[in-house]
């Protein structure tokens, strides 16, 4: 999945690598994502425009590294209530 490729990018530092996946992201997660790497590049408002598009608040601390953090959390419970009805026939 590209979104994780562009994560593993994120938590080594390199959003110019991430920003060229999640900009074709539009996906809840990949605009989250998106968000991260303004946030990354100190473009606070285009950071704050990805987050409004993800249905997500903007971090008050804008610590990218728990940001990053909850994002791989989320992917994890989104891919595996995918997995689970898929099993379940659904």
């Amino acid at each position: 999945m590209a979104l994780n490729t562009a994560i593993r990018h994120l938590q080594r530092g390199d959003f110019e690598k991430a920003h060229a996946i999640v900009q074709n992201d539009n996906t809840e997660m990949g605009c989250w994502a998106h968000g991260i790497v303004h946030m990354l590049e100190g473009d606070l408002g285009n950071a704050r425009y990805w987050y409004r598009r993800a249905g997500r608040p903007f971090p008050r601390e804008r610590d990218a590294s728990a940001e990053i953090d909850a994002l791989v959390t989320a992917l994890r419970q989104q891919q595996t209530a995918v997995k689970t009805l898929k099993q379940a026939g659904g």
